[in-house]
């Protein structure tokens, strides 16, 4: 494994009975979980392009090619030397944000895109592991102890947030709160806070769903801000005013905050039905085609559906009802169990990183990639909504796949000079 320290050489390094498997020092699961996934993922993209007039399957390899050489030249540099340019790469990708506003292409509805010597850069999805870097210099320096120390950290990601927010871009700018609050978990915040941190959001929600849930749940912020938080009485107000505050102005931000695609995305998946023609059609489809793989799925290039195309942007975003028609349950079983145990992964090199600096950053690219994950394939099933967030190394995007492999070499570097496991 990666994480476990090298064995000294011997004086009889030359003999056949002590050389050591050049393979023995791989870290099988950080690695090979992903690849499998990029080599399935070539077929399913392969057919959900036949009969297309342009292909991409072959791109999806190569650029995961590039990327896996850019992760093992991460994984060889100390972090040390990687979070000193934590400041640079932060003030680049705010930069790059900006001039998306300026220069950028639009396509799907959201400007998100710069061309570049005819290459199409997607920064947001940069943006992610540069706030990830920042927040854990942050963190590790200023833990957050105080209500007052949160400013900090969420000052420092509300700003990537806001700027992806407008291009639009729901669905990324949702990652940068995940990260957030699972980093601020990791370094020591109280639960609490977290629930308070998050509260707002679901009195929005309650708001335009269920109002009488209000009664109930504004009360209890109040308490909860009374017992954990200090001035009690003043912390118990503010949480009671925020969430009313946000219960009365989320109508006026659902009607002018967001455009009626945005909106239609957020509510069809309770009822796809009721637009099958336009914003349901995604969701119908995909779950058609998910279900018409039943246990053992049609194989790898005959999914009637796939075939088709009756499903729009399947090789990106909804690459999940490829896997679900060809391969079937068994196949998406497998894939889930696969991000299970790169997760588990991942939380073992945390919990053995040095410092609390690297364990924050490998969490904080944990709590990306998962996120990803269960949003993507919620959003599939028709679970959620559609938010346009890719599935990690199964969607196209190469802007995507070289930021995720961007992400598995600054893990593999914490691991391989992280602490050593306990024998069982």
């Amino acid at each position: 494994m990666v994480g476990l320290p090298r064995r000294r050489r011997s004086v009889f390094a030359g003999s056949s009975s002590t050389r050591r498997s050049p393979l023995a020092d791989v870290d099988w699961i950080l690695w090979g979980v992903p690849w499998a996934m990029i080599l399935l993922a070539g077929g399913l993209i392969a057919s959900t392009q036949r009969d297309a007039p342009t292909t991409e399957w072959y791109q999806h390899w190569v650029t995961a090619a590039v990327g896996m050489v850019i992760a093992l030249l991460l994984a060889r540099m100390p972090m040390e030397r990687v979070l000193r340019w934590q400041w640079p790469i932060y003030g680049l990708m705010v930069a790059s944000l900006i001039a998306v506003r300026i220069i950028g292409v639009s396509a799907l509805g959201a400007q998100s895109w710069i061309n570049i010597g005819g290459f199409y850069v997607q920064p947001s999805e940069f943006a992610k592991v540069a706030a990830i870097l920042l927040l854990a210099g942050v963190l590790s320096r200023h833990p957050v102890e105080r209500p007052v120390d949160l400013l900090r950290p969420i000052g420092m990601i509300a700003v990537p947030w806001l700027l992806v927010f407008v291009q639009p871009d729901l669905g990324s700018s949702l990652v940068f709160g995940a990260v957030l609050l699972t980093m601020l978990f990791w370094s020591g915040m109280p639960g609490a806070w977290v629930v308070l941190l998050l509260s707002p959001l679901v009195s929005a929600i309650a708001a335009g769903t269920w109002p009488w849930a209000l009664i109930g749940w504004i009360p209890l912020m109040g308490w909860l801000a009374w017992k954990s938080l200090p001035w009690k009485r003043p912390a118990a107000s503010m949480a009671v005013t925020v969430q009313g505050l946000f219960a009365v102005i989320t109508p006026w931000l659902w009607e002018h905050g967001l455009r009626p695609h945005q909106r239609a995305r957020l509510t069809l998946f309770l009822d796809p039905a009721q637009d099958p023609l336009g914003g349901g059609y995604h969701l119908l489809q995909s779950t058609v085609g998910i279900g018409s793989g039943q246990i053992l799925g049609t194989g790898l290039l005959h999914g009637s559906l796939t075939k088709l195309r009756f499903i729009p942007e399947q090789h990106t975003d909804f690459i999940f009802s490829a896997l679900g028609e060809e391969t079937g349950f068994i196949g998406s079983v497998l894939v889930v169990a696969g991000f299970v145990a790169l997760m588990w992964r991942l939380l073992q090199i945390a919990g053995r990183a040095r410092t609390d600096l690297e364990s924050l950053v490998v969490v904080g690219i944990g709590a990306m990639l998962m996120f990803q994950v269960v949003v993507n394939i919620n959003m599939t099933i028709g679970l959620g909504p559609i938010t346009g967030i890719p599935l990690p190394f199964l969607s196209y995007g190469r802007s995507a796949m070289l930021v995720n492999f961007i992400a598995l070499g600054l893990c593999a570097s914490v691991a391989r000079r992280g602490r050593p496991s306990r024998p069982w």
